[in-house]
């Protein structure tokens, strides 16, 4: 008996002892878990992110109208980079030694043929404007990583979504430092490929804004004669997105989108009131210009003082003889004349995408118009009518395109790989006035030029059909001399138009002097370069 129990007592104590190894063992792990566990908290990461690629502007011909120019970064971590052997491809060395020193992974601009190393990575970015920016009215501008205004505004979201970083990550230790041999992961991004796709042709802005150089305020639109898409769009003066501080201060409001703001459109709307003449079948009205003309005791001038004489239609035209339109709309019915200036546009904005719209600009009522001087004004595009370049524009689209007026069209659509363009909707057209009507105009401007000697529309290597104007504004200078809006737009070649150009000369004086050269010369240029 006493045996048994010095047996179940050795048992007891030997379960003891065994109990406390396996506490001790089971303690040891829990231990030596928690420091595993400590470890990994205490691990992380390094992000060196170098930029954000941000979508693209394309032109018609997917050329790039921002992102155009390459440059290149490098991600450098200093503890595993070689300091002398790159320091020879560093854009800034002072910079790069700068950063260098301090220990800490960095960003700096380089040459493009930068070696790579564990602790090189070198990635290609894009330059965001370059120093001749194409088309900088209708881009607009970026500030604070977002769209400001023209098309960096409209499609912000588009053209900086979320997938655009360009980095490098490295694995660190607890106190921050980069743990080299456990390699890098490097993330480039292809968004600079996506975007939006204009209407817009690089090589006709470009002309446009070489020959319009010499115009101090105003604006040129150039615009397929069919479809209406807009293949440049200029404003002057210009501004630089690297001196919005100079441009604000700037008398001229070089901000200001000159082809969106409507002004007085002078002898140009003639070609309304010949239309809605011939409408009215008048069109063998002859009238004798004597110089000037009395409406209910208000008295208007010919720009010939000593008048035209016996004209025509086509006379009047080539001519722009005040008084002849003045007498013809005499006997029109006002509502079929305002309703017809309606249809062509005038009065009604141009919208061209969110952000991006062309005033309504004015066109008188009916009431108005039922006043005898009134009406005479507006004959010949004077009084309360005010339109913009694109309204012009598109009215001598539908000339040119035999009666058919195309809505005009800025944004073709998105692209997301850069070649091909999504999202594209067909182009609208409608027809305005019939093709008989919009031929007779049309030969009425091509004889505006060909026919009259004195016009400096005339150009060298194509044909072309025209109508100047120079719009009053009732504002003088310090010497009585009024300031004069010139206009000119047209179409070009001549008996197969493919393109309308419109000209606006803001303060510019007489159209035939201000606007006309500038028309025959970016014709020219178009023709030549086919």
């Amino acid at each position: 008996m006493v045996q048994k129990r010095a047996e179940s007592g050795v048992i007891i104590l030997a379960g003891v002892f065994f109990l406390m190894f396996l506490t001790v063992v089971v303690k040891y792990y829990q231990i030596s878990n928690e420091k595993n566990v400590a470890a990994v908290f205490q691990s992380s990461v390094v992000e060196i992110n170098v930029d954000n690629s941000q979508g693209t502007i394309y032109d018609r011909n997917m050329q790039p109208l921002v992102n155009s120019e390459k440059c290149w970064y490098a991600a450098i971590v200093p503890s595993v980079a070689d300091k002398e052997e790159l320091l020879e491809y560093m854009y800034d060395k002072t910079e790069f030694c700068t950063k260098y020193e301090s220990g800490e992974a960095f960003v700096v601009e380089c040459s493009k043929n930068t070696p790579e190393s564990e602790g090189v990575t070198v990635f290609e970015s894009a330059v965001r404007y370059p120093e001749n920016q194409l088309a900088q009215h209708i881009i607009g501008y970026t500030s604070g990583g977002s769209g400001v205004s023209g098309l960096e505004y409209a499609y912000d979201r588009i053209l900086r979504g979320d997938f655009g970083e360009n980095k490098v990550t490295y694995y660190a230790d607890g106190s921050g430092r980069v743990l080299v041999g456990d390699g890098k992961t490097v993330q480039r991004s292809n968004a600079h490929s996506s975007g939006i796709v204009t209407t817009l042709d690089s090589c006709i802005q470009e002309i446009c804004e070489k020959y319009g150089t010499d115009i101090e305020k105003g604006a040129i639109v150039c615009a397929d004669a069919e479809t209406g898409d807009i293949l440049a769009s200029v404003s002057f003066p210009d501004y630089s997105p690297d001196a919005l501080d100079e441009a604000l201060d700037d008398e001229r409001s070089p901000l200001i989108n000159r082809v969106l703001y409507s002004y007085g459109v002078g002898s140009i709307f003639k070609l309304v009131t010949a239309c809605e003449g011939i409408n009215e079948e008048s069109t063998g009205y002859i009238y004798e210009c004597t110089g000037e003309t009395e409406i209910e005791g208000q008295h208007f001038n010919c720009h010939k003082s000593d008048g035209h004489g016996i004209q025509d239609m086509m006379d009047a035209m080539t001519e722009s003889c005040n008084t002849y339109f003045i007498d013809l709309s005499r006997s029109f019915d006002v509502v079929d004349f305002r309703n017809l200036a309606a249809s062509f546009g005038f009065g009604k904005e141009n919208h061209l995408c969110y952000g991006i719209e062309g005033a309504a600009g004015v066109l008188p009522t009916v009431e108005e118009l039922s006043v005898p001087a009134e009406l005479a004004n507006f004959s010949f595009g004077q009084g309360k009518l005010t339109a913009t370049p694109l309204q012009i524009t598109q009215l001598s689209c539908a000339i040119a395109n035999d009666g058919k007026m195309p809505v005009l069209r800025l944004v073709k659509g998105i692209t997301l790989d850069g070649i091909n363009v999504e999202n594209e909707k067909p182009y609208q057209i409608s027809r305005v006035i019939s093709e008989e009507t919009a031929k007779k105009l049309k030969i009425m401007m091509i004889s505006a030029v060909s026919n009259n000697e004195l016009s400096n529309a005339r150009t060298e290597y194509t044909t072309v059909g025209a109508k100047t104007s120079t719009a009053q504004t009732g504002r003088y200078d310090e010497e009585g001399k009024e300031y004069c809006h010139g206009w000119i737009t047209g179409f070009f070649p001549a008996y197969k138009p493919e393109y309308v150009l419109t000209i606006l000369v803001e303060d510019g004086g007489y159209g035939n002097d201000a606007a006309a050269p500038v028309f025959r010369n970016i014709a020219d240029e178009i023709m030549k370069k086919g």
